[in-house]
């Protein structure tokens, strides 16, 4: 008996009747992965002496090796989805961006909490990477030195109340 090729063990695997993508450009159902997963959730497959993720399997095999320096990321988002139409070859990047977690939630935010535009001329990047809105650093700094200032030319108490107050009272 001749043994499968790596193809139609693959195609074994595969449930092609998965649920439609709620994303608008994914064409067609999921092809959902049957068989077994990584911890992440990523199907996994032994092909050509080594075990290799299937949706990077699928995507090479629809179309052709997969370019340096770039990723397959799942346009329907689901981890177990292996069809080709849902498969692109992009950069980290752009993967990292597509997604729904923090990171990409913080580069979405056009606006700080007090509704100015991170643009070239109000964006100060901190250290750690993250975004500033300079209108509200400057605002806050600017806050700060008052209340330093005031502090500061406070008025002083007196030293001898009761002789500030007999000489108010031999005044009036």
């Amino acid at each position: 008996m001749d043994r499968p090729t790596p193809a139609e063990r693959f195609a074994d695997k595969v449930t092609t009747a998965g649920p439609w993508s709620l994303r608008r450009d994914c064409p067609g159902p999921c092809h959902l992965w049957d068989g077994s997963q990584n911890e992440k959730g990523y199907g996994t497959f032994w092909a050509h002496g080594r075990t290799v993720k299937a949706h990077r399997y699928a995507y090479e095999q629809a179309n052709g090796p997969i370019p340096a320096g770039l990723e397959v990321d799942h346009r329907c988002r689901r981890r177990e989805c292996v069809a080709p139409g849902h498969l692109d070859a992009v950069t980290h990047r752009t993967n990292i961006l597509r997604s729904t977690n923090h990171v990409a939630a913080r580069a979405a935010v056009t606006h700080c909490p007090a509704g100015h535009a991170y643009d070239q001329a109000n964006t100060i990047r901190a250290k750690n990477g993250t975004r500033k809105c300079r209108k509200c650093k400057n605002a806050s700094a600017r806050a700060k030195r008052a209340e330093q200032r005031e502090a500061r030319l406070a008025t002083v108490e007196p030293l001898r109340p009761r002789t500030t107050a007999r000489i108010l009272a031999q005044a009036a």
